[in-house]
């Protein structure tokens, strides 16, 4: 069947995301209500890439840029590519500190691609878009709550990735630590090793189950069950501004962890008013986003086109 491109531009909004929220290595996932804001429309040829905000004039501007490699894939599972692309991006989650720049651009590149095709979710439905997006980023832990929203429990099968998103309860209260300095995933994953303890990994288990059930539940849970032993302490020698502040945190009763890989660090209950950070941080409170990804059609408008982080205090 013939691919149908649509007249006209489209538009996402994607959240930052937390993963791993301590001991949910590689599973558990919270959207943050931190956004950027994509458009793209077919043209006639070429690939032209605006990015405004994070990254601007450093992210690449043509077929190289990762929304463009995630629509790319996604055409190719819609049968069919269009001549020419222009896409816009407005981006406010910081790049390459643990808050899922990555997935975002992933997530709103399969989504936009989706929404040119005119029988696009029909092709490549929901569950599609998920198996999709955690093959391209290599893992589900932020692509899910970026396109479900909420906090989600991620897990692969053989036929690719699945998620699920639970409410949050009242109480969780997210506050984000953000370094001047970046953070690579790869290097994070390189520090890991093969194997660990039993013990570490029963402890882990059985403190990332508690987890579900404080973030769903109760809140007042969240200082245990935010502990881990699986992959923070060995990456601690790669950041330790990060390690020190989550122990600082935890040490006065936050429930503090890495965000995803770091080096940003999220509390998931409110530090206290007098707590010492110091100057090297950028202290964002930051809403739950409830709801995910977001399509819509038509440009960014003037609100979407603002860099600023809108909605963050600091």
């Amino acid at each position: 069947m013939p691919t149908n491109f649509t007249a006209g531009p489209v538009r996402v909004r994607v959240p930052a995301t937390s993963a791993n929220l301590g001991p949910g290595f590689d599973a558990l996932g919270l959207a943050l209500g931190l956004h950027d804001d994509v458009a793209a429309e077919v043209s006639s040829g070429g690939v032209r890439v605006a990015v405004t905000g994070q990254g601007a004039g450093e992210l690449p501007d043509d077929d190289r840029h990762l929304v463009v490699r995630a629509m790319r894939a996604a055409f190719d599972v819609l049968g069919g590519h269009p001549a020419g692309l222009n896409v816009e991006c407005v981006n406010r989650i910081p790049q390459a500190r643990g808050l899922g720049s990555s997935s975002a651009a992933i997530v709103a590149g399969v989504l936009l691609a989706r929404a040119l095709v005119t029988d696009g979710e029909h092709r490549l439905d929901d569950s599609a878009a998920l198996r999709l997006a955690a093959e391209i980023e290599g893992h589900p832990d932020n692509v899910a709550p970026c396109l479900l929203g909420g906090f989600t429990l991620a897990w692969s099968e053989p036929t690719g990735a699945q998620a699920v998103s639970l409410p949050v309860a009242d109480g969780v209260r997210p506050t984000v630590f953000v370094p001047a300095e970046r953070g690579f995933t790869a290097t994070a994953r390189a520090a890991l090793p093969a194997t660990v303890p039993h013990g570490d990994a029963a402890f882990t288990a059985g403190r990332a189950a508690l987890l579900v059930h404080a973030l769903t539940a109760d809140p007042t849970l969240l200082l245990p069950a935010t502990a881990d032993r699986l992959h923070q302490d060995y990456r601690a020698a790669g950041m330790p501004g990060t390690s020190s502040l989550v122990s600082a945190l935890r040490a006065a009763g936050v429930a503090a962890v890495v965000s995803g890989a770091g080096p940003t660090v999220l509390a998931l209950s409110e530090p206290p008013a007098s707590f010492p950070v110091g100057t090297d941080w950028q202290i964002w409170q930051l809403p739950i986003d409830v709801s995910g990804a977001r399509v819509a059609r038509g440009r960014l408008g003037h609100a979407e086109r603002d860099p600023v982080a809108a909605g963050r205090k600091s």
